[in-house]
């Protein structure tokens, strides 16, 4: 019997060249990372074509998740695979592999989740794996709803565009994980430069050593259930305030009483 499997004829989608073009140039830049990632779903909407809805699953810490999404139909049935704890698009994020559900078909090994899909009007699945250096750092899932079977040179066409994809995506997404460790490590420095003015203050006061100093700090943080840079910006700010009564003696959460900042040390001999 002749194979009338309908062949895919890339050259048919005007957007397919583009889109790589586009997947290219894709950079990095101050907005949120999900407007550069959904560009990336809607361009493989737009370039493969009879293609219902598109997402993105990225595995974070070990777990899926659908970062980008073109439709509630796409973010739906991705949710319905992590509540199972499987499926193609979780498969094919985790392995690089390219895998191709019929729903029309009961052999497949997705069968309750192919049900929940047939139920939502889903011909086709086809999910696949964002390969990038020798690993996968996701999965592109592709949901077709017409009729038919897949046509030949689908595969390779969305295998294509995956390689394209991988590269923006962990563009995107590492640019972003850098500027949030940035950011981290700029809040950590200044909350440490004001610790250490508090802890300067301290030793003033009570002419103890650092470490005594900051045990004294992170004691009164804890008593008190106030950060530790909190509590220290409270101290600091009191002091500014005032020089001849630096640490005055208040029922306000906002001052701290020079007695809590004493400490007990041993007398010399």
């Amino acid at each position: 019997m002749a194979d009338t499997t309908p062949a895919f004829d890339a050259s048919s989608q005007p957007d397919s060249m583009h889109a790589f073009a586009e997947l290219a140039l894709i950079t990095v830049d101050t907005g949120p990372p999900e407007q550069s990632l959904r560009r990336v779903a809607e361009l493989a909407k737009q370039s493969l074509g009879g293609v219902e809805d598109v997402s993105l699953t990225m595995i974070e810490d070990g777990r899926p998740r659908t970062v980008v999404f073109t439709g509630p139909l796409a973010v739906d049935l991705d949710e319905r695979q992590y509540e199972l704890g499987f499926g193609p698009c979780v498969d094919a994020a985790r392995t690089g592999q390219t895998i191709i559900i019929d729903h029309d078909r009961d052999d497949t090994p997705y069968r309750d989740w192919a049900r929940i899909a047939r139920r939502a009007g889903v011909r086709h699945t086809v999910s696949v794996g964002l390969p990038l250096a020798q690993r996968s750092i996701g999965g592109l899932n592709i949901y077709k709803t017409a009729e038919g079977p897949v046509p030949a040179g689908f595969r390779e066409h969305a295998q294509m565009f995956a390689r394209y994809a991988a590269v923006a995506v962990i563009n995107v997404t590492s640019y972003a994980k850098a500027a949030d460790e940035a950011a981290g490590l700029r809040i950590a420095m200044q909350s440490r430069a004001v610790i250490e003015q508090a802890k300067g203050i301290v030793m003033a006061r009570n002419r103890c050593t650092p470490d005594e100093a900051f045990n004294l700090l992170t004691r009164l943080s804890q008593h008190r259930n106030i950060k530790l840079r909190d509590l220290s910006r409270i101290i600091v700010d009191s002091v500014q305030k005032s020089e001849k009564a630096p640490l005055q003696n208040s029922r306000d959460r906002s001052e701290v009483s020079p007695d809590l900042l004493s400490t007990d040390r041993p007398s010399s001999r």
